[in-house]
């Protein structure tokens, strides 16, 4: 039970990293709290925790919504008192060559992945400040550190992920709030899986290639970055400050022979 009587916020969290964290967190001992801009993905996830004895609560709201975040650390304060964990979980991806892509994507990728970021966190931060202590975990990805084909807006907006996170820890460390970034590799999530089989002709080759991006030989699953997740929210990283944490399979910094 290491995240015992911890009260935590998932956004994201009808599917894919964000419910098997949420899962994970409600294993340990914390009420989640379930975000998503779908209502019946996060509701299933509620369910689940629930069916496994858990503690949980569905609130809908878009990430990048200011008045949608207010009123999810609003709910959360009235019911719980205090928000312990805020796991920035939501996010999109953006495929394409830099000169393909419209100015609109570009906005859409940027807005969900850094503005989803930002608004959360601006709605929380008070209530940890106020309570002197907390963790965030802001989801970056190894693609702020390398480089990879027709990524630009996905790695633009987890590059600026991973130095907001440097400098929002420098701001909020005298409050005892630490806060984190995971940089997962490539995760066989259903958004992944989907992508991979409306993309291309054959998406076992698609899937074959990708394992070669990775040390591992293998792509990551959910449950692999919600353990990442759990460490960072848990009193065991109590020492760990504005750190990127990778968990990527050995893309980032390997290369086979």
């Amino acid at each position: 039970m290491r995240l015992a009587n911890k009260i935590a916020i998932i956004t994201g969290a009808g599917s894919g990293i964000g419910k098997s964290t949420a899962l994970r967190f409600a294993a340990e001992g914390a009420t989640v709290i379930i975000n998503d801009l779908q209502t019946d993905s996060g509701l299933q996830t509620v369910a689940e925790i629930i069916e496994q004895q858990g503690q949980a609560l569905f609130v809908q709201g878009d990430v990048t919504d200011g008045a949608d975040m207010k009123q999810l650390a609003d709910t959360v304060i009235a019911r719980y008192g205090r928000i312990d964990i805020l796991f920035n979980n939501a996010g999109i991806s953006g495929i394409g060559l830099l000169h393909e892509i419209e100015p609109e994507q570009w906005d859409r990728v940027m807005s969900v992945n850094v503005r989803g970021v930002y608004m959360p966190s601006k709605y929380v931060l008070p209530h940890m400040m106020q309570q002197r202590c907390g963790s965030i975990i802001n989801m970056s990805s190894c693609i702020a550190e390398i480089g990879l084909a027709r990524r630009a807006p996905y790695a633009a907006a987890k590059g600026a992920v991973l130095a907001l996170t440097k400098s929002m820890q420098v701001d909020y460390a005298s409050y005892g709030i630490r806060i984190n970034a995971l940089l997962p590799g490539t995760i066989f999530t259903p958004f992944v899986e989907n992508y991979l089989n409306t993309s291309y002709d054959d998406p076992q080759a698609a899937i074959a290639s990708l394992k070669k991006r990775q040390l591992s030989g293998d792509l990551g699953q959910p449950e692999d970055i919600a353990y990442g997740a759990l460490f960072l929210a848990s009193d065991e990283s109590k020492f760990m400050m504005g750190a990127p944490f990778y968990i990527d399979g050995g893309a980032t910094f390997g290369k086979d022979a």
